[in-house]
């Protein structure tokens, strides 16, 4: 008889089932050493771990002379309101606005403004007055009696300072006046 294709098989037809070359021994060999790596693995994190945070203990405080201060790596003013550091320096010291709404610094600011106006300002070492409150500021100027100039220099400077610079001139000559 002669052999087909069909005819040759691996398959032993006799029993119930299709014989498995996979032998359980080699992936249970392979479970457990890929188990124990694991392990050997986490223990050598841990002990990183552990090596990394005394190191970051260890160098606590500024040892290199050249290191900047924690004011000192601010950026500049003026400074988002959410930034680190952004405040107003007020006549008590630094007032801090971080976390606040947008509008606290001009309301701060005006504050401090309407104090000034309102009661003057004095030099705290000193105590030399630095401003005056606007009503006694006016009535000092008053007290003065001071004089307007005139003549005709005077009538110049007015007439010149009503002149602007225009696209007519290329921005060359003062020529159109203010009405």
């Amino acid at each position: 008889m002669e052999r087909t294709k069909h005819d040759v098989t691996e398959a032993d037809v006799d029993l119930g089932y299709e014989r498995n070359d996979i032998q359980v021994k080699g992936i249970v060999y392979f479970t457990v050493g890929l188990a124990i790596l694991i392990v050997i693995t986490f223990a050598l994190m841990w002990a990183l771990y552990g090596v990394l945070e005394q190191n970051a203990q260890d160098s606590q405080g500024p040892k290199n002379p050249m290191q900047l201060s924690q004011a000192q790596r601010l950026p500049a003013e003026p400074r988002l309101q959410g930034a680190p550091g952004f405040g107003v320096d007020g006549p008590d010291g630094r007032i801090n606005l971080e976390l606040t709404a947008p509008q606290s610094e001009y309301w701060e600011l005006e504050k401090q403004w309407k104090e000034a106006w309102e009661k003057g300002t004095k030099d705290k070492a000193t105590g030399t007055v630095i401003s005056l409150p606007i009503e006694e500021a006016k009535k000092k100027v008053l007290e003065q009696n001071l004089k307007a100039r005139s003549g005709p220099e005077v009538e110049k400077l007015a007439v010149e300072s009503r002149k602007y610079y225009t696209d007519a001139s290329a921005g060359r000559l003062a020529a159109e006046i203010k009405r």
